[in-house]
């Protein structure tokens, strides 16, 4: 990815939620107003004192590990559907490959017979959708999962929602049926010379596609952000703008491509280590007709988008996936 080199940690914006509270206190609008300038400069920060449970965080890596040390013909028991944009249960090593606004089928075929993306991965939902429902494993097969994740993406849920700067008003109004996706993503362990061949590769440098993505992961590394001053690998919650949100307030805040690659390795080690993610994607009520946000335009900046649905242009971009 062009422009992109490792940087201190520094470059990217770090917005603490410690003194949050409901919204409303004038800390807590000197929050959001570091969220914006972050989101318009840069498309990530790093969110400290969440308020979700580092042990909730810590359980969910270890279901997500579990999940991924069943056989594959376990696995193989939640398929994620044919369909792309039925973005639920589990997706094998090769199965998906990420694109750049790219939509010709001719180009998507191409794109498919380069590097794949070497990762593995389970969708989740909310439990009650009526659209979409979630894809689970026998719970014989592995106890207790599905109940796991369900809270996880309920706790993830409640911060978007409370804790987000503008949730109480602005976020519930859009963001009432939860139209949000967890996802537990696991990169196996390969020998450094096939990524440094370029055989294999983590995930291509793309951006994310809804309103927004919480993101935790491990300390193996190998998160890439494209920026005027660099790129980092993060070491804790990090937070960054989808396209849809781009979309919606005519690109003044900032989808940023990023790529996941093997991490730096010094030579000595003939294998790259394991690596674990989870993200949180937060799409708004896929049925509601977006047009640009309050503020975002005027006479000297008019609107460049038409008005779409989210659930139009979130199934656009999946199906281009699969």
């Amino acid at each position: 990815m062009p422009g992109t080199v490792l940087l201190q940690p520094t470059a990217i914006p770090i917005v603490d939620f410690a003194c949050f509270g409901d919204g409303t206190s004038p800390e807590a609008i000197e929050i959001g107003r570091q969220l914006v300038k972050a989101c318009r400069e840069v498309g990530f920060a790093y969110f400290r004192n969440t308020g979700i449970p580092q042990a909730e965080v810590d359980g969910m890596f270890e279901w997500s590990r579990r999940l991924f040390s069943l056989p594959i013909e376990t696995r193989l028991l939640a398929p994620h559907p044919k369909e792309g944009w039925k973005h639920r249960g589990y997706s094998g090593v090769g199965r998906e490959q990420v694109s750049q606004m790219v939509f010709d089928p001719t180009q998507l075929a191409a794109i498919r017979k380069q590097t794949p993306d070497f990762k593995e991965s389970f969708d989740i939902g909310r439990e009650d959708c009526p659209r979409m429902s979630n894809v689970w494993l026998p719970e014989q097969v592995l106890p207790g999962f599905r109940d796991a994740a369900s809270t996880f993406f309920n706790t993830c849920r409640r911060f978007e929602i409370e804790n987000l700067p503008g949730g109480g008003e602005f976020l519930a109004k859009y963001h009432q049926e939860a139209e949000n996706q967890l996802r537990l993503l696991h990169y196996p362990a390969a020998p450094a010379e096939v990524f440094a061949r370029g055989e294999k590769g983590r995930i291509g440098a793309h951006t994310d596609y809804a309103m927004g993505t919480i993101l935790f992961q491990d300390d193996v590394g190998g998160l890439e952000v494209e920026s005027p001053r660099g790129s980092g690998i993060f070491r804790t919650v990090v937070f960054n703008i989808g396209d849809f949100l781009m979309r919606w307030s005519n690109d003044t805040l900032k989808s940023t491509l990023h790529r996941v690659c093997a991490p730096p390795n010094d030579g000595k080690s003939e294998m790259i280590k394991e690596r674990f993610s989870i993200p949180y994607f937060m799409s708004a009520d896929r049925d509601l007709l977006i047009d640009c946000l309050p503020g975002c335009w005027d006479e000297d900046s008019p609107k460049k988008y038409e008005p779409v649905t989210a659930g139009a242009y979130i199934d656009m971009r999946l199906d281009a996936t699969y």
